[in-house]
């Protein structure tokens, strides 16, 4: 039989945020990060259950694929795999994956079908070829890239970075298919402790992280840092960096100022640490700083091609105040943010690198959203709500209005984990897996971050609202359907939904479209009905420290152990009874303890 069609597998693997894309004849089938699938938030090392997955949901085998492009920012892939057969690196590549690595075909595989990519021109990638545009400027800004040795586009002449500086920014300019790299600003090697260079490099996006990890302990907790970044007093610490003439510069830290660091003894009380002040001061410079420098950067873009259309993408793209600035403020008329801008969505750009650039086809695709999981069948749905533990401590029903009864217990006043269709790829939820409830009331964000998402009480939570009356709600004109834009809340407006709008008057806002989630367009329509509000809450459907949930039975599991009121899974209303508060406790113990024999058993295997 003939086969039917060309699939490219994109990956982004053994670092953190390990992911797959699946094309089909140019346009987007599946996707999905290992996270959602091993429960590890930004999950590492090898690549098997996120090829299973898309191979699972399309109903083909690694046979059927015709292309595979893989990145590793850390070295390319065949160097990095040659590596991991000698040293032992569990970061990347740990015990319990190293068989199936060994076993499976596309570990240092020798074929014709499998390559490698460059860190930034995957995420070039990724945020031109499923744009809108046709043309136009693209800005690439991360922590860290590949090294300049390893790069795989011509840069501008003159570059004079060494073959060990590694890519902090890339601004590229796009036709069609065609891509001319402007500008690369990198980052030369530093001293540090062993492997920890990065964390001294002067990069912007390095910065970034090591203030997370200065105030938080942890590197990538930059969206905590942009969530705390408005209770900070403006300019009580100095710039710790500036742009003149378009040339970065990033000073060292010193004790001086920046001398009350995250220390583990203080985990359990970060909120009651003496040192909560100065960490807001922090937060607010680095954001203020990042701004600056972005702003900076888009502007010069602009200015040196004249382009209409600009796309962003790196780690950095998810800081959604400074993409609202640019938006705002840098000229473009058109600013597009691809919604997996992190290093999950590299897999999307290798995929597109290998459909574009390698077999030299057009582009065709526009990426409208970002619902491109698998779609859990009702059997599912029925498995998950009649498990023995789950059934004598909930009550299931099927709803012929899921929409219509839903509303009414947000307006209620009551949380909802709302489960529909296929799961939104990127770390924002988008309707599909996301926690829902009533803006209208300022206590609902701590009854959110207390009751069931278990956070520090300055965390921010976002709006959804009708694309056709964000206008009227938001300053700024344009639609934001990926949450990576913050917009200014109109004063009229910011008492109707207290609840969204953070103490700098902002809102990192999330539009709907009928035709790209007609269930939640419908929801907002039943909510608006009954309140004269089109704005809902909404929040990943999680708890602190954990993915996105991914099926409905992790749905259900975060249904029962959190304050969440009700689940709805696909037209499926759960509730809780009264024999939950009961079960729930003894459930959890049970699990906290096979979840300790299981971790014991992996490490000592």
């Amino acid at each position: 039989m003939s086969k039917q069609h060309n699939y490219i597998l994109g990956l982004n693997t053994y670092d953190h945020d390990v992911a797959a894309c699946l094309l089909r004849d140019g346009e987007i089938a599946v996707g999905i990060a290992k996270e959602r699938l091993t429960r590890e938030k930004h999950a590492s090392g090898f690549y098997k259950e996120a090829i299973d997955y898309c191979l699972d949901a399309e109903g083909i085998t690694l046979d059927d694929v015709d292309l595979v492009v893989r990145n590793c920012y850390i070295l390319p892939v065949p160097e990095m795999e040659e590596r991991l057969i000698y040293q032992d690196m569990p970061g990347f590549l740990p015990e319990y994956e190293r068989g199936e690595a060994e076993r499976h075909p596309w570990f240092r595989s020798n074929s014709a079908k499998v390559t490698t990519l460059s860190h930034h021109l995957a995420h070039a990638y990724s945020a031109f070829a499923v744009s809108p545009f046709d043309e136009g400027v693209i800005m690439i800004v991360d922590g860290v890239g590949s090294y300049r040795s390893d790069v795989m586009e011509p840069v501008p002449a003159g570059d004079k970075a060494s073959q060990l500086a590694r890519e902090s920014e890339s601004y590229y300019k796009f036709s069609g298919t065609k891509l001319e790299c402007l500008k690369k600003v990198w980052m030369e090697p530093d001293r540090g402790f062993f492997s920890d260079e990065f964390y001294n490099m002067p990069g912007l996006g390095a910065l970034y992280s090591r203030a997370s990890t200065y105030v938080f302990g942890d590197w990538n907790k930059c969206g905590e840092l942009m969530g705390l970044a408005p209770y900070g007093r403006p300019n009580q610490i100095k710039s710790l960096m500036q742009i003149a003439n378009n040339k970065l510069e990033v000073p060292r830290w010193t004790a001086q100022e920046l001398n009350q660091p995250y220390i583990m003894e203080r985990a359990g009380k970060w909120e009651a640490s003496p040192s909560m002040r100065h960490w807001e001061d922090v937060a607010w410079r680095v954001q203020d700083d990042t701004e600056q420098v972005l702003l900076a950067r888009a502007r010069w873009l602009r200015e040196t091609t004249g382009a209409k259309n600009l796309c962003i993408a790196g780690g950095v793209a998810l800081n959604c105040v400074a993409n609202g600035k640019i938006a705002r403020e840098a000229g473009f008329e058109n600013v597009w943010i691809q919604p997996a801008a992190g290093d999950d969505g590299i897999a999307i750009g290798c995929a597109y690198y290998g459909l574009h650039a390698i077999q030299n086809k057009p582009r065709s695709f526009e990426m409208k959203h970002a619902y491109i999981g698998k779609r859990y069948p009702e059997s599912e749905i029925e498995q998950a709500t009649q498990r023995f533990l789950v059934r004598i401590q909930t009550n299931a029903v099927r709803s012929d209005n899921i929409c219509r009864d839903t509303a009414k217990l947000l307006a209620d006043q009551k949380v909802i984990g709302w489960f529909q269709g296929s799961s939104e790829f990127g770390p924002r939820a988008l309707g599909n897996r996301s926690l829902i409830a009533d803006p209208r009331h300022p206590e609902m964000k701590d009854i959110l971050n207390a009751r069931v998402k278990h956070r520090q009480p300055f965390r921010p939570f976002a709006p959804i609202v009708l694309e056709e009356r964000a206008d009227e709600i938001f300053e700024g004109i344009g639609d934001s359907p990926f949450m990576l834009m913050a917009k200014n809340v109109r004063p009229e407006w910011r008492d109707k939904i207290a609840a969204v709008v953070h103490v700098d008057g902002t809102a990192r806002i999330q539009t709907v479209r009928e035709d790209t989630n007609p269930i939640l367009y419908r929801l907002l329509k039943e909510f608006e009905a009954l309140t004269g509000v089109p704005v809902l809450i909404n929040t990943s459907f999680n708890i602190k420290g954990e993915p996105i949930v991914e099926t409905p039975r992790d749905a259900m599991a975060c249904f029962i152990n959190t304050g969440i009121d009700h689940l709805v899974l696909h037209d499926t209303l759960v509730s809780k009874t009264k024999a939950h508060k009961f079960v729930a406790p003894l459930v959890r113990v049970y699990v906290d303890v096979a979840t300790l024999v299981l971790s014991n058993v992996k490490a000592t295997s």
